[in-house]
């Protein structure tokens, strides 16, 4: 049987448990692909550390140039996470003609239409399911189980870090800073926790999602993010009373007869019995909406050694399976400019959460109510909590209809400017994910 060559680059926490997991599954990879696939090389920083995990001496080297460089190779795993080297890595890697597979969600939403384009005129693929939703085969769905479908609408949760902490300052109670604390003691949450909680790993993966959808890569700087780092344990509360839940969401949609595609990552609330509201811990679940199929739900671990390498292993069959002439390149790597462009978040229609602290006295309601009614904004509801102390004034929430962001963030900085206000203005965007279908 023809045996499928593979270079490792990278043996941390994901790189290992592919190495483990393609030994002990060895036979049903090979049955399944037709190939017996062997990693011959692995390039390291510290070849003590792979020497305990069982690596041979023999298959180690330091410099990951000797496995890029070399001809026997049929293709090129890289996990070591950054950008610049791995930039690197798989540039040469796909002008010497190897086949690539990553994870790199980061280098992906930076350089994917680059790197693309790249595979493309060099005849060879890269593969990156485990780049979003770690083991759940979401860009695999996308690219072909609903290839027949035009997306209205993907959103969900892909960041497990932070629904593990969203979910404890909920259900636990929890402060942000104990919630936090909590998640790196359970292995959830990195020493930095920055580019998780700040919303930044989910717009990257809401990146790569745009781009296999709408076959276009956004600029990182042009996706609205928000991270959680700033979400009271107050409002928490208050939405719940109001029937809500926060959750971090990655929300991309098209409109109908627009080519603008939003394109949002942020705290959000969602009704309590919404079916991504019930997805707690580090579990990630994302909803894809088809124009024939309608709503697609998928759901599992987003993160972790052994749900990222099935990912792994999982390109590693397709490239082994499906030699390059036999199959045509992926749609996204298209070498012409796009239809489609990022909408402004300014341009985009939501329901909102406002909460303003303000000196508890007559008129107050009506001054906020006259405000919002002269940009069109109707209220839906109005709670004022119960509080024994509230240093920065009486809450008071309101919950807005459907509402254009511009003219709303307009209210709410003249609402900011009432001499009754203890506080800048607390607001969160709800979704109900209406669409408007083509």
């Amino acid at each position: 049987m023809n045996s499928f060559k593979v270079g490792l680059i990278g043996l941390g926490n994901v790189g290992s448990r592919v190495w483990h997991n393609l030994l002990t599954h060895k036979e049903l990879l090979t049955k399944k692909s037709g190939k017996t696939i062997e990693i011959k090389k692995i390039a390291v920083r510290s070849p003590q550390k792979a020497l305990k995990v069982g690596v041979p001496q023999e298959r180690l080297t330091t410099d990951w140039k000797e496995i890029v460089d070399d001809p026997d190779l049929d293709a090129v795993v890289e996990l070591i996470g950054g950008i610049d080297v791995p930039y690197e890595i798989i540039t040469q890697a796909l002008q010497k003609g190897k086949d690539v597979v990553t994870a790199n969600k980061a280098l992906l939403a930076f350089h994917g239409h680059e790197i693309a384009s790249l595979a493309s005129k060099h005849k060879r693929r890269i593969l990156f399911e485990a780049s979003v939703a770690g083991g759940i085969p979401l860009l695999q769905a996308i690219q072909d189980g609903l290839v027949a479908n035009r997306f209205l609408m993907i959103s969900g949760i892909v960041n497990g870090t932070c629904n593990y902490i969203l979910t404890e300052m909920t259900n636990g109670r929890m402060s942000y800073a104990d919630a936090l604390k909590k998640a790196k003691e359970m292995g959830y949450a990195e020493a930095d926790e920055k580019l998780d909680v700040s919303g930044e790993d989910s717009a990257h993966k809401a990146a790569i999602l745009c781009a296999l959808s709408y076959r276009f890569w956004p600029k990182v700087g042009e996706i609205y993010t928000e991270g959680i780092e700033s979400v009271d344990p107050f409002d928490i509360q208050y939405a719940g009373e109001l029937g809500y839940v926060f959750k971090l969401l990655a929300i991309i949609k098209k409109h109908q007869g627009s080519k603008e595609v939003e394109i949002r990552v942020h705290p959000t609330l969602l009704k309590k019995d919404h079916i991504l509201s019930s997805v707690s811990g580090s579990f990630n679940a994302v909803i894809i909406k088809g124009d024939i199929v309608g709503d697609q739900l998928f759901y599992g671990r987003g993160a972790g050694g052994d749900p990222t390498a099935s990912a792994v292993l999982s390109d590693l069959v397709e490239l082994a399976r499906y030699p390059y002439v036999e199959c045509a390149p992926r749609l996204f790597f298209a070498d012409t400019e796009s239809e489609y462009k990022v909408m402004p978040i300014s341009e985009i229609v939501s329901r909102y959460y406002l909460r303003l602290n303000v000196v508890d006295k007559p008129g107050v309601l009506a001054s906020i109510a006259e405000i919002l009614g002269k940009k069109n904004i109707g209220i839906s509801s109005v709670v004022q909590p119960e509080v024994s102390s509230f240093a920065q004034g009486v809450p008071l929430v309101i919950m807005v209809h459907d509402a254009k962001e511009k003219f709303f963030q307009e209210a709410c900085l003249e609402i900011s400017r009432l001499p009754f206000l203890k506080c800048k203005p607390i607001v969160y965007r709800v979704e109900d994910f209406h669409v408007q279908g083509e």
